[in-house]
């Protein structure tokens, strides 16, 4: 690691703990040159995601955007905050756990209706109506019978 004062290449590293919410590491360094001492942070490098949107554009994953339309699918239900965060999570971890650094939306979507199925039936509807883009009543109709056969 370059000194900041000195510009040295060779230090030694005095502590080392974990930093944030243990993403990261904080490490106190002595430059072997100056003897000044300084603090470097040493994170796991993230690669970007891209989502492939239904019409073949790509775009960088946003969280927010997520969390928004989990937002509306469950308004006015009893679905708390801390649910909905743990689907975004538990879908970015299924994405990182793949490797894959591009996913459709509709391997995002599927999760998450997953997800949904499983904590308010309502909120799950509300999704997959916008998700699947339901053309008419009828094929809005065949996705309930088959979430009523279940």
């Amino acid at each position: 690691m370059k000194c900041p004062f000195c510009g040295h290449l060779e230090d030694k590293v005095i502590d080392s703990r974990p930093a944030e919410d243990g993403s990261s590491i904080r490490r106190r360094r002595e430059c072997l040159s100056c003897t000044s001492r300084f603090t470097t942070y040493e994170k796991v490098e993230v690669l970007p995601l891209l989502v492939i949107k239904k019409d073949g554009t790509r775009q960088a994953y946003n969280q927010e955007k997520l969390l928004g339309g989990l937002m509306k699918a469950c308004e006015k239900r009893p679905v708390s905050s801390d649910q909905l965060t743990a689907i975004v999570t538990y879908v970015e971890n299924q994405i990182q756990n793949t490797a894959k650094r591009e996913i459709s939306t509709n391997e995002i979507g599927e999760m998450v209706m997953q997800q949904l199925k499983g904590i308010d039936e309502v909120a799950y509807v509300r999704f997959a109506s916008v998700y699947r883009q339901f053309k008419d009543v009828n094929s809005f109709m065949e996705e309930l019978q088959d979430m009523l056969k279940k």
